[in-house]
């Protein structure tokens, strides 16, 4: 197969926040394509562009971090495949927020909620139940157009101080300002970050929530760094952000959520209803603890590492040595990173299925396995399920309760290669 080494982004190593130069590596997974994408069958033969996924790991600020090799545009195309809704227990966490958030800031039809990268509306329909107005900002075309088709109110732009502007004059300002999962995915933090001050109204909340770089080192979850994900996230560092764009992290919560994630509230720094809560100096001990501000933490990551991949691949060629059949479960961005690093193909992983339509009948980037109907596990009866997107585990095997039927058996890749029976 060719592959084309391409960067159309920034591509000096200086950090994103505080511009210090970038020297320690975290990690170096090699060379790996956008890993939010699928081959189309007539573009099987055609060659594919890899970038390289270098992490490093500033030490003046502690933000982890890769270079901008791909522009935001590519990755959030018109033909983004992501959408939220796919994942049961995704809509069910969020809905639990909803109901969380109505209580604690008295939220109802005169309020004003927005969400920074709404995807399909998964969130936000949990408000518009509640009647309380509501607007998504969306950068992927194609996904803005299904949260409208749900009649999601959605702008479709990339967020940042400019933008921000422009919305609250357009929409007004909200009461509550809502992120999950996009802070790691903006190149420029520091202006997306003031976007937001620009944006919340003087008494608003903001509450974003991030997957935790703690839990990502602990558990040894490099799979979840990719082109998509510019940054890894301690609270630390995060407080830093804010506090230099004028806002005050005041309270924070601990998520079982992608593997561990963080909540955080905040609100303008001159606005001080809303007192520090101890949530967040207790989550900063803990990060201060594990050595999130000494860099010899951010060293040994890249040995646990490269030990992950040679226990997986061992796992893969003895259980094709013993002619025993592995596919997998899901097509997430984080088994293409899992899949890319360990040259992981259909060899050792015959398929992999997925619950999302639009990504039946295609293949993986990179490694080229076949992404096919749920239905097929049940038709093929493998020996054991490889699970990419282990934080659903619990979801998965309900799901796919059925493979008790014949003996199969799971398999969970991370924190170390694991099987259920």
């Amino acid at each position: 197969m060719m592959f084309d080494v391409h960067a159309s982004g920034r591509t000096d190593t200086r950090c994103r926040y505080c511009g210090e130069n970038l020297i320690h590596t975290f990690v170096d997974l090699g060379m790996s394509p956008l890993c939010q994408t699928q081959i189309q069958p007539e573009k099987l033969n055609r060659e594919e562009v890899f970038y390289p996924l270098h992490v490093y790991v500033c030490d003046s600020c502690y933000l982890v971090q890769h270079n901008e090799l791909v522009m935001p545009t590519e990755i959030f195309s018109s033909t983004y495949p992501y959408f939220s809704s796919y994942s049961d227990s995704w809509v069910v966490h969020s809905r639990q927020y909803c109901d969380s958030m109505v209580e604690q800031l008295e939220l109802g039809p005169g309020s004003n909620v927005m969400e920074i990268a709404s995807n399909d509306g998964y969130l936000l329909q949990h408000f518009v139940e509640r009647n309380i107005p509501v607007l998504g900002i969306e950068p992927a075309a194609n996904v803005a157009e299904v949260a409208k088709s749900k009649g999601i109110m959605t702008d479709h732009c990339f967020f940042g101080e400019k933008e921000a502007i422009r919305i609250a004059s357009q929409y007004g300002q909200p009461d509550l300002l809502i992120g999950n999962n996009v802070l790691a995915h903006v190149p420029d933090i520091v202006d997306f970050v003031k976007g937001m001050k620009a944006l919340l109204k003087g008494d608003g909340v903001i509450t974003m929530e991030f997957p935790h770089l703690m839990n990502l080192i602990a558990k040894n979850q490099f799979d979840t760094i990719y082109h998509e994900h510019f940054s890894y996230l301690s609270v630390g560092t995060v407080q830093d952000i804010f506090r230099s764009a004028g806002l005050r992290i005041y309270g924070a919560t601990e998520l079982a959520t992608h593997g561990g994630s963080i909540r955080i509230f905040a609100c303008h720094d001159d606005f001080d209803e809303y007192k520090n809560d101890v949530s967040v100096s207790a989550i900063l001990v803990k990060e201060n603890e594990f050595g999130l501000r000494d860099i010899r933490t951010y060293q040994h990551f890249s040995r646990q590492v490269e030990k992950a991949k040679r226990d997986i691949l061992s796992f893969l060629i003895q259980q094709k040595n013993d002619g025993k059949v592995v596919v997998g479960y899901g097509a997430p961005g984080k088994g293409n990173t899992l899949l890319n690093y360990c040259g992981i193909r259909s060899d050792l992983i015959e398929y992999t299925v997925d619950r999302s339509p639009s990504k039946f009948g295609t293949y993986t980037p990179g490694t080229r396995i076949p992404i096919l109907h749920p239905n097929t596990i049940r038709q093929t009866k493998p020996d054991f399920l490889f699970v990419l997107p282990w934080n659903l585990i619990d979801e998965v095997m309900v799901q796919t309760a059925y493979i008790r039927d014949w003996g199969g058996r799971w398999v969970i890749p991370i924190p170390e290669i694991t099987t259920i029976a």
